[in-house]
């Protein structure tokens, strides 16, 4: 089967779909040419329909269209939207000490306090690689600040604004670990303290494989005690994300192959097929958005909708696997996944892809952008799986599997 797939025509198919059909929509609708910044809240054709700017989402696009600039090709339209974005997150993006808010109006007054440490972290690698595509030194000190700033939040994420009653129940959630483990490699460039660097990637490798990673649940958990790091029985730490699960195994097996360490992708891998396995609905196809590790109703109502951006970065573990591992059932699942995608999640007549399908693979909502879904999953994960896919192509491309 391995021999009959067309590596460089599956991987034509996706930077087609990246630069003649998803930048361009970006490009033409969310730039906000007379206040700065980014409309993310986007109608199927590219309208919108609210104004509010949400600071995740913010960051996201300047740091997308700075990465591309640096990575891909210095196009000027690139670096200019990434820079006029970067502009507005400076002017209105923070309180002042590099905590970023949550949502500003259209005009940059803030709306939402900066309770979301997600804020940072998005702002942070934006900042990091708007530094290296203009080579300003303000840049780069944003990002070390905010860097700074994340360090220091990390133990009590919220801080003044958790809602959690103190000493009843505390946890710790996932999601911060796995979106450091990504956004470590992101500002390498910047940090003067390579020690730094290498302590915090040590860290994240811990938290995610010997901390949230239960061998008897066999993937990560969403939360863990955190007193003593072990599972807890309620809704809370019942949960499971096959998504976050998979997101966070190619962040790994990136910094694996960073480290030269082949082991760590290889377990990476071992991980991933279990997850996506479990995530699989066998009904309908497609992933969960929400499961609950011993089968129990979710609190989620939205626990059976199919989410982009769960099946990009899913796609993109399994490639990332393939190319790394060799192993088959990572193609057979990439297969399986870039069937569904582009069957369900690809709008036929309109640019950009939908984001939220109801669990049958019907369109929910036929919006483009939204609170959520900005310029970052669809781009990033169509140059991800290019990038990947045309290293495979390539002659011994795919490690081969013994």
């Amino acid at each position: 089967m391995e021999n009959q797939i067309d590596f460089k025509l599956l991987a034509e198919r996706y930077k087609t779909e990246l630069l003649q059909n998803c930048l361009p929509f970006w490009l033409k609708h969310s730039v906000d040419h007379e206040y700065g910044g980014y409309f993310s809240c986007l109608a199927r054709d590219g309208s919108v329909y609210d104004t509010d700017k949400f600071i995740w989402l913010q960051g996201r696009e300047v740091w997308l269209f700075a990465m591309l600039y640096n990575k891909l090709e210095k196009k000027k339209e690139w670096l200019d939207c990434a820079v006029q974005g970067a502009e507005f997150l400076k002017k209105f993006g923070h309180d002042g000490n590099y905590d970023f808010y949550f949502s500003l109006t259209r005009e940059g007054r803030p709306l939402v306090q900066p309770y979301n440490i997600f804020s940072n972290t998005f702002a942070c690698m934006a900042f990091a690689q708007a530094a290296e595509a203009t080579g300003s030194d303000e840049y780069a000190e944003i990002a070390k600040k905010t860097f700074a700033r994340i360090l220091e939040r990390k133990n009590c994420p919220k801080g003044i604004w958790e809602k959690s009653y103190p000493g009843t129940r505390p946890m710790k959630g996932f999601s911060l670990p796995m979106i450091i483990c990504n956004m470590a490699l992101e500002i390498e460039n910047i940090l003067d303290d390579k020690g730094l660097l290498e302590e915090t990637i040590d860290t994240c490798l811990h938290e995610v494989l010997d901390v949230f990673y239960k061998p008897e649940a066999g993937m990560m958990v969403e939360n863990v005690s955190a007193v003593d790091g072990s599972m807890i029985d309620c809704f809370d730490g019942r949960l499971i994300n096959p998504g976050h699960n998979l997101e966070a195994l190619w962040f790994l097996m990136n910094l694996g192959v960073r480290r030269g360490d082949s082991g760590l992708a290889g377990r990476c891998v071992d991980i991933a097929l279990k997850v996506i396995d479990f995530g699989w609905d066998r009904e309908y196809k497609g992933i969960f958005y929400f499961m609950d590790r011993k089968g129990c109703p979710p609190q989620q109502l939205e626990w059976d909708q199919k989410l982009w951006w769960v099946h990009l970065e899913s796609a993109i573990a399994m490639a990332r696997g393939y190319q790394l591992t060799g192993r088959k059932e990572c193609l057979d699942w990439f297969l399986a996944l870039d069937e569904y995608m582009w069957s369900h999640f690809k709008d036929a007549e309109y640019p950009e892809w939908f984001g939220y399908l109801n669990r049958r693979g019907e369109v929910l909502l036929p919006l483009k952008g939204g609170k959520w879904k900005g310029c970052f999953h669809v781009p990033r994960g169509l140059f991800q799986i290019w990038q990947i896919l045309d290293k495979i192509s390539e002659p011994h491309g795919a490690a081969h599997n013994q």
